[in-house]
């Protein structure tokens, strides 16, 4: 029989190993991001990992209780002195019976992921849900038998013409102490949407009230912590989102629900955990208590709102893809676990459609294609890809699930984006040779002291905007062709080109203990990716009635990091000048940081959802077709006359036994 299968998650890395083989060898062994420093004597602890079990669908794999060893006297020896989080293994200790997922938490990670999810700078009218208000209070008196809550109310309504308001019920414990403390003067924390009274403070308060905007990624999780009062970003912060381990893409998530009795729940208190550690990394770089978090907005996907919400994607995998609710919410923090003041308060932005979620929502009201007057194409470019395209005319939208090659997942060299990834590349055309970039340095590797810069990190592998531009420089360099096969090194005139089974791949980087190289494998991820996004844009585009896009806007913390020309060549997105393609940073996380800082942005994003019309790419027999031409690079039957006045992608074919088409054979013949 076979040796066991080992997945290890977030780097999609998988191998065989003897049974018997510790986690930790199996992961240094596949070049797995998995701390230790004390060479696997179960001392530093730096090599905590999480066996998951279940059915995963995508891998092909059923792990059982089993799968690993039996918890150890060194485990419990560690746990008794230092505590092991429940569910964690040491890595050194604990060794493969069988196949298994094993997640790497990121705090077992020696180059921890880079959540490149800035706030991107705007101009925000301030009209928060929550403001803080200061009144003196009548003291009691025998002759006037109202109560202390009934006269701070009048207070309230006389001094700052707030009527109807009310109180929540944990108020009334602590008015009385609170109002006496202060002398009868009391800082008051209203919802001006509930017109309740939500906190008190004895006397004034000179402190502020915070609000969280909160980005529910499928890979990431991204917060931007504000000011309340002042609008300022005090602390950003983000985190992987831990349900990875249950699959990187939303279907594969879905399918464990189905497939593992409770998996929904499971999935349920991961996320919610997971944004509670966000909320204390954030309130520690921010010097704030977590109390002090008022209000939160959120954004995310539909599968993930469901699995947040602590509700069963299970309608979300087919036809006709209903969401349980599609309108705006509003929660208490307490309703979703979430480790802040009791009284905290939660908007979730309402979801377009089925696969077209808040987050979608949250671009539209950060970029306002509706508002345009030029056609605009927004792609919100992550694990699944969210596209708008309008103007004030009429705006259209629809999801394409692009999967994790993006990010890095599912490519040979690929990772996530830490220090030492590559993340810029360039090749070239004569010679072949690359030189790159990686992420903590900004030397290129051919320049003086690049290694002196990268010893501590090292060249560790390739993060998804790395790949867009090594995919994208090959095809320029003539190192690989419109159809997506890598030439031979007497096709392509470089020993870089090496036979890699019965295909050829192309070495990038290598040194005594690691290489870094792209195989036809890693170019095929990339064409489906690829692929599934342009044929969503161009879906709509033919939904809307046209040929080209005045603009494109490329949004996400991903959509950031790409180089407008390189995707382009890669076809990606469709044909346009170069500078008409921008970038909007975390559009997502900006609509919630509007929503979150404005109420009125909350009323206008309600509304403007009803008018955009979804496109359901799973039905729509052209996108296929689109697809399939998508699939080479740049597009099989698109002329991008834009791009090719800019570049010259050499007219290859590697699948014809020479360097040349037929065509470009017979025209050098003629001549």
């Amino acid at each position: 029989m076979a040796d066991p299968l080992v997945i290890f998650t977030p780097s999609g890395k998988r191998g065989r190993f003897a049974v018997g083989t510790p986690v930790l060898t199996a992961a240094q062994q596949l070049g797995v991001d998995l701390d230790s420093v004390c060479g696997g004597r179960g001392i530093c602890s730096k090599c905590q990992i999480t066996p998951s079990y279940g059915e995963f669908s995508k891998h092909g794999v059923s792990v059982q209780e089993n799968a690993l060893s039996e918890w150890n006297s060194v485990e419990q020896r560690y746990d008794d002195k230092r505590g092991l989080q429940k569910g964690r293994r040491l890595g050194c200790q604990a060794t493969i019976q069988d196949d298994v997922v094993i997640d790497v938490p990121e705090s077992s990670q020696v180059h921890r992921q880079v959540v490149r999810k800035r706030a991107e700078a705007r101009d925000i009218t301030m009209a928060p849900a929550i403001k803080l208000f200061y009144v003196e209070v009548e003291q009691p008196d025998m002759h006037d038998p109202s109560g202390d809550l009934e006269r701070l109310i009048k207070s309230l309504r006389a001094d700052w013409q707030l009527p109807h308001l009310t109180a929540d019920f944990s108020i009334l414990r602590g008015l009385q102490p609170t109002l006496r403390k202060g002398g009868w003067k009391i800082t008051c924390a209203v919802h001006l949407e509930e017109n309740r009274i939500i906190h008190l403070w004895p006397g004034f308060y000179e402190g502020s009230i915070y609000g969280l905007a909160i980005d529910l990624g499928s890979t990431t999780i991204a917060a931007h912590l504000c000011d309340l009062q002042t609008g300022e970003i005090t602390a950003s912060a983000g985190i992987m989102n831990p349900q990875i381990r249950f699959g990187e893409d939303l279907m594969s998530r879905v399918s464990y629900s189905m497939m593992n009795p409770g998996g929904d729940l499971e999935m349920t208190k991961t996320v919610r955990d997971g944004i509670n550690t966000l909320i204390s990394d954030i309130a520690g770089e921010g010097q704030i208590d977590p109390a002090y978090i008022m209000d939160v907005v959120l954004v995310c996907n539909p599968v993930m709102h469901h699995l947040l919400l602590g509700i069963d994607p299970f309608e979300l995998g087919q036809a006709p893809f209903a969401l349980a609710t599609s309108d705006a919410l509003n929660l208490r923090a307490t309703d979703l676990s979430l480790k802040l003041n009791p009284a905290s308060r939660v908007y979730i932005l309402p979801c377009i459609a089925g696969h077209v979620g808040a987050d979608a929502a949250a671009v539209a009201l950060s970029e306002a294609p509706d508002k345009s007057d030029d056609l605009v194409l927004v792609v919100d470019v992550g694990t699944n890809a969210e596209i708008l395209l309008g103007n004030r005319e009429k705006v259209l939208a629809c999801s394409s699930p692009t999967g994790p090659a993006f990010e890095g997942a599912q490519i040979s060299s690929g990772q996530r984006a830490a220090p030492g990834a590559i993340e810029r590349v360039e090749i070239d055309p004569t010679t072949k040779e690359p030189r790159f970039k990686v992420i903590g340095s900004d030397l290129w590797s051919d320049q003086a002291g690049f290694d002196d810069v990268v010893e501590t990190t090292g060249i560790t592998g390739i993060c998804g905007s790395g790949i867009i531009e090594m995919v994208a420089e090959m095809r320029l360099a003539g190192l690989l062709d419109g159809p997506g096969l890598i030439g031979s090194p007497e096709q392509t005139g470089t020993a870089r080109c090496f036979q890699d089974g019965r295909t050829y791949s192309y070495l990038v980087w290598e040194d005594e203990a690691r290489k870094i190289t792209v195989t036809n494998r890693d170019i095929r991820e990339i064409q489906m990716a690829k692929a599934a996004l342009y044929s969503g844009a161009r879906l709509l585009m033919d939904k809307f009635g046209v040929d080209k896009v005045d603009r494109v806007v490329l949004a996400g913390a991903f959509g950031a990091h790409i180089s407008p020309k390189h995707a382009m060549v890669l076809g990606m997105i469709p044909d346009a000048p170069l500078d008409k393609v921008t970038s909007a940073g975390n559009a997502a996380g900006t609509g919630a940081r509007i929503a979150l800082l404005n109420t009125k942005a909350r009323r206008d994003i309600e509304a403007t959802v009803q008018s955009i019309h979804k496109i359901e790419t799973a039905i729509e027999p052209r996108f296929q077709e689109h697809f399939v031409n998508a699939s080479n690079i740049p597009n099989a039957v698109e002329p991008f006359p834009i791009l090719n006045s800019i570049v010259t992608l050499p007219d290859v074919n590697f699948n014809t036994g020479g360097g040349e088409t037929p065509n470009r054979r017979r025209r050098r013949r003629t001549s």
